[in-house]
């Protein structure tokens, strides 16, 4: 059964231009994962030095223009950012289609992809190595909990309505700072999943930052979702989550 929260309408729209603190150059790129070559969008600040890295997991739609602008937001802030196209390039217009590209990602492959991207910024010569994080929306809020299960040397993950591992064995593993942050009206995500995180989390001893927005829906922070867009939780969220990896990363 598809999840109800992907029956929202949304609409692929120009998005406006971000006003950034510092200057940023972008390009589309290529990198080996395994045997193959992924693609990728990469956006980092224009200025000399090294700067820290985010490894940007797009949501449930694909790398759209609203990741992309995610990107340089990132970059702007001071952020070597690289969105990984988990979907081999293709983007989804549907709520149906959609669903069917992200039960389709092959797990280890995913991993794989990520891994890729990490090494694809810690071999640039303008990444502070020492200092990288991870941020996703929705599926890509779970894959930046999993890639922090599964990287150990990750200095920050940020999850956006992204479902969690709840088993002790993998929460064990999170070394990252973890900044999580849910829609309350999320469907998908039971709030009793969220207190089972939690209770991992610190049983564990983890750092963990958890917001609940209340009275919004899966994807409140995406502009392009017309009836779902909470703009004050959307620029909340963004705050958080500037604080966040500003602690964290630089």
């Amino acid at each position: 059964m598809r999840p109800l929260a992907l029956l929202a309408a949304w609409s692929f729209l120009a998005i406006a231009p971000a006003t950034f603190a510092v200057s940023v150059k972008t390009q589309d790129v290529t990198f080996p994962s395994g045997t193959e070559t992924i693609a990728g969008y990469l956006a980092t600040p224009d200025s000399p030095g090294t700067h820290p890295a985010l490894v940007v997991i797009h949501e449930d739609w694909g790398l759209t223009d609203w990741v992309r602008e995610q990107t340089r937001r990132l970059a702007g802030q001071g952020y070597a950012a690289l969105a990984v196209d988990l979907y081999r390039g293709q983007l989804a217009h549907d709520p149906s289609y959609a669903y069917e590209l992200m039960v389709g990602v092959p797990p280890d492959r995913a991993l794989r992809d990520l891994e890729a991207a990490i090494h694809f910024l810690y071999a640039r010569p303008d990444v502070l190595k020492e200092k990288m994080g991870v941020i996703g929306w929705g599926m890509g809020g779970k894959w930046s909990l999993l890639l922090a299960v599964n990287d150990p040397f990750l200095s920050a993950c940020v999850s956006n309505y992204g479902s969690m591992p709840t088993d002790l064995a993998d929460i064990q593993k999170i070394h990252a700072p973890v900044l999580a942050m849910f829609a309350g009206d999320d469907r998908t995500i039971p709030a009793s999943d969220v207190d089972d995180f939690v209770a991992a989390m610190e049983k564990a001893h983890k750092s963990l930052e958890i917001k609940i927005y209340k009275n919004v829906g899966r994807g409140f922070e995406n502009s392009g979702n017309v009836l779902g867009y909470a703009e004050g939780a959307a620029d909340d969220a963004w705050q958080r989550t500037l604080v966040f990896l500003d602690q964290h990363l630089k």
